[in-house]
């Protein structure tokens, strides 16, 4: 129950129960609703210029997410170009000496960089990281599309070098670790049957008959057949424009057509053809010409015993064929 006023009544001389009635109650009543819209739109105005709407903090927390997402791909950004340097530094400097290429020419790592002409840039001059990140994306794709390309490159040269260095002659075609039985007779010689100076095209290998001879790269067995100077004889070919001879064989261990691999049993040591003892003469060609063998023993000796095969091969001037 509200307060009740009192108010002296002079006629009476008594305080009677007072009650707000007509113009007064509309004035009290314009009074309170008047002060109630003042006060909230102080309380409305004060609100709005010192905090934030719902959306506007929505969107700011989203804008922070944004920030921090986008600081996350610029660091990737960095991070990736820092690798694909690595690669390019590899590619050029490493891989491609060790393959015998030359490196990539920078017009070529440059080209077809400056893919941003595509992007549109309408409506984003406010924003001028996100054209420069977006330019820096595009160019790092070109690199990345142009090393791609090279590593495939390289891969083929790679798959192609491999192949060239087992078919290259590379070892001694026969067994000769203590290395005493070559004779170091490439070039003119006195012929032990013709009896007169003749170039000698190969090295010759003394050793039993029937002494296996080996493959000295891989190849292709192009002929096998008897000659009367070679006696029994063997060519392969090794593609990349190597070919070898083996000669004086008392007996074949492939025929024509076969495939074979370095290190392959392809025959036996004899005395065939215009030969005075039991040897293997061998002989390399490059691209058709004689070459001299000795320069292709590197796989199997070091550079001491290479030395050492060169002194014992020359001390022995004993002709063979």
């Amino acid at each position: 129950m509200g307060k009740v006023k009192y108010r002296y009544n002079p006629k009476t001389c008594k305080y009677e129960p007072w009650y707000l009635r007509g113009k007064a109650l509309q004035d009290q009543a314009a009074i309170f609703i008047g002060l109630s819209f003042l006060l909230g739109g102080l309380f409305y105005f004060g609100y709005t210029r010192n905090f934030d709407s719902l959306e506007e903090q929505l969107l700011k927390k989203k804008n922070i997410t944004l920030k921090v997402e986008w600081q996350i791909l610029e660091d990737r950004i960095q991070a990736a170009t820092a690798d694909l340097n690595t690669l390019v530094e590899r590619d050029d400097k490493n891989y491609r000496v060790i393959l015998d290429s030359s490196p990539l020419a920078p017009e070529i790592r440059e080209g077809g960089v400056g893919g941003s002409e595509k992007f549109s840039t309408e409506g984003l001059k406010d924003y001028p990281t996100v054209i420069s990140d977006y330019a820096i994306l595009e160019k790092l794709r070109s690199k990345v599309d142009v090393e791609v390309q090279s590593y495939k490159e390289l891969n083929s040269i790679l798959t192609e070098r491999i192949e060239m260095w087992a078919s290259r002659p590379a070892i001694q075609p026969i067994n000769n670790k203590q290395l005493e039985r070559l004779h170091m007779s490439y070039g003119a010689r006195f012929h032990p049957i013709y009896h007169r100076y003749m170039e000698h095209k190969g090295l010759d290998f003394s050793a039993a008959n029937g002494t296996p001879v080996y493959a000295t790269g891989d190849g292709k067995v192009i002929m096998a057949h008897y000659s009367s100077s070679y006696g029994n004889v063997i060519y392969l070919n090794h593609e990349h424009d190597y070919e070898t001879r083996y000669a004086h064989l008392s007996r074949f261990a492939v025929k024509e057509g076969d495939v074979v691999k370095r290190g392959h049993v392809i025959g036996y040591v004899g005395n065939t053809g215009t030969s005075v003892s039991d040897h293997l003469h061998y002989e390399v060609l490059f691209k058709g010409q004689h070459v001299n063998p000795i320069n292709f023993f590197q796989r199997d000796l070091n550079n001491k015993e290479y030395e050492r095969l060169i002194e014992a091969g020359s001390t022995d001037a004993k002709v063979l064929d």
